[in-house]
């Protein structure tokens, strides 16, 4: 059977979006329609409470190597095993939203994230720890992917890039939160109690689920649309016909962008405290720029990739992002201030890339399998990408953890050179 979309006959949005006032700098938010903002809403909230809860780990690894005796190598590997498993979590819940909806594959996944986040707060010991986390991967790795769908197949061909770069956004808010909760908690507890109330505070999640229940439905149009194909949620499906060049090449781009991301995100702190030699407020600042640049990147990102393309926008990025490690892990001892204002740049130009993801990756896939095909290249983009952090650990015992963040530029590298067997999709619709 073929795996292309029927022709349209319809608009992937609600009719009342086809006559709300697209102009202006929210317009993209008013022509979602009544359903479509509620749907954005709540995918907001679930992928910033993703963040949180991810980056407990990262915020506590100092803390958290003290506490069991760990080597940098078995440090990183709490990042990697956490990825690794998100990228089956991710290709399930994909699957799920295919086939029972993205709302209610929506709400599965939150709720697995939060209850094993509090879990590892918990841990005993250091197995018990990675084995949490390693569960709590499951929920993380499904969250992003049926989220962005759901709001992109609300959303209009005109507006999708920045809708979906909006809702990236609050990955930056997420880790923001993550960071003044962490500076809180730290100041006024002792590492060894710190960590543990970290992963606690990420129950705040299951809040969210009750609203989601109650308020938020998937798009009708793509429903239907899912509702009469016999493929739904199909494996086969996506390594068939001119999907498997598809799924390849969008694979190895979100294994090179994420590669460089998760190395950055999860050694700056580090390298920040161990190496600079900063406390905890003085690296709470650092952060500060870096979050900062972060969200206007993914704002600026999403307004690009719809003027620019989806692939002019990730190529401009790739590029910048890895001028930005390599003149941020060489920064001379003694310019701190340097460091901090280029924290700025540094965190606008890794999130920006990501800012086209959410629309592109929705618009490589019919709606049959989107889910599928979203979840599984994007996530299993997180598991081999989760080889660098991990890559990264073992070189930092060397080379110190400036040095070895070097190996993050490699991974932008890898997405430039992923792009050239994807298409453009800019102004495709989704039904």
């Amino acid at each position: 059977m073929s795996t292309t979309p029927p022709s349209p006959t319809v608009t992937p949005h609600p009719p009342a979006a086809e006559h709300a006032d697209a102009s202006g700098a929210f317009g993209w938010l008013r022509a979602l329609g009544p359903r479509g903002r509620r749907a954005f809403a709540g995918a907001f909230g679930g992928y910033a409470l993703d963040s949180y809860d991810y980056f407990t780990l990262p915020l506590s690894m100092v803390a958290l190597a003290a506490h069991f005796g760990l080597d940098s190598g078995r440090t990183g590997l709490l990042t990697t095993v956490t990825l690794v498993v998100s990228a089956i979590g991710g290709a399930l819940a994909g699957v799920v939203a295919d086939r029972i909806g993205r709302v209610r594959a929506l709400m599965i996944t939150v709720v697995t994230y939060a209850f094993f986040t509090v879990a590892c707060g918990f841990a005993p010991t250091y197995e018990t720890l990675l084995a949490f986390r390693a569960l709590q991967g499951l929920g993380f790795g499904g969250e992003w992917a049926v989220g962005a769908i759901l709001v992109a197949e609300y959303a209009s061909a005109r507006h999708r890039g920045r809708t979906l770069g909006a809702v990236q956004s609050s990955w930056a808010v997420g880790w923001g939160l993550a960071a003044i909760v962490y500076t809180l908690v730290f100041s006024f507890c002792g590492d060894d109690l710190a960590w543990r109330v970290m992963f606690w505070t990420g129950a705040l999640p299951a809040l969210l689920v009750v609203w989601v229940r109650r308020r938020v439905e998937d798009a009708p149009e793509a429903t239907a649309a899912r509702e009469r194909s016999a493929e739904k949620g199909s494996f086969t499906a996506i390594f068939r016909g001119p999907l498997l060049r598809t799924t390849v090449f969008a694979g190895l781009l979100s294994t090179g962008v994420q590669g460089g991301y998760y190395t950055l995100a999860t050694w700056v702190p580090t390298y920040l405290k161990s190496e600079r030699g900063l406390s905890v407020v003085g690296t709470g600042g650092y952060l500060t720029f870096l979050i900062s640049g972060a969200f206007l990147g993914y704002l600026t990102g999403g307004y690009l990739t719809d003027r620019l393309g989806r692939r002019r926008n990730i190529w401009l990025f790739a590029l910048l992002s890895a001028v930005c490690i390599l003149a941020y892990a060489n920064i001379p001892g003694g310019a701190d201030s340097l460091l901090l204002v280029l924290g700025f740049p540094l965190g606008f130009c890794m999130s920006a890339i990501f800012s086209g993801f959410g629309s592109y990756l929705s618009e490589l896939y019919p709606t049959a399998v989107r889910g599928t095909g979203q979840g599984f290249t994007y996530n299993t983009g997180r598991a081999v990408g989760a080889v660098f952090p991990t890559t990264v650990g073992f070189l930092a015992d060397g080379w110190g953890v400036g040095g070895a963040l070097v190996f993050g530029a490699i991974g932008y590298a890898i997405a430039a050179l992923a792009l050239l067997g994807l298409p453009e999709t800019r102004g495709k619709e989704l039904v």
